[in-house]
């Protein structure tokens, strides 16, 4: 079964570590990031990894509006990328695994070194169609 783990920017209850990642000094962000990617390693290794990115903040909503130029906004609604600061899909065996690696993740060093403790959103993936009754 495949789950996306959501990292959020803002939106989730607070961290327990809660300093903005632009806060943070170099050596911190790069120890963020590397251990990123070796919790992205390690579950390449067994086979439960299958893709992840971190997003930036920038970014616009668009929708078609009929014939030319799709409208663009950037508010006054939130919007996901003030929200999702990057993803993560895993492919595990249960619902179980799915939380405990979200919680290994939830552990990544942020300011001063200390695990960050964030709030990770855990989402399974719509495995049918849902089926509609009368």
């Amino acid at each position: 079964m495949k789950y996306l783990l959501l990292k959020h920017y803002r939106g989730a209850p607070a961290s327990v570590n809660d300093v903005p990642m632009d806060q943070w000094a170099p050596e911190e962000v790069d120890a963020h990031l590397q251990y990123m990617r070796d919790f992205a390693d390690r579950l390449e290794e067994t086979g439960e990894f299958v893709d992840g990115q971190a997003l930036s903040p920038k970014g616009a909503w668009v929708r078609y509006d009929g014939e030319g130029r799709p409208p663009v906004t950037d508010g006054p609604f939130a919007e996901t990328k003030d929200l999702i600061a990057g993803w993560m899909v895993i492919d595990v065996e249960s619902w179980d695994r799915a939380v405990q690696l979200a919680g290994e993740l939830s552990a990544a060093p942020g300011a001063g070194g200390k695990p960050i403790h964030e709030w990770l959103e855990v989402r399974p993936f719509l495995t049918e169609s849902p089926t509609v009754t009368e």
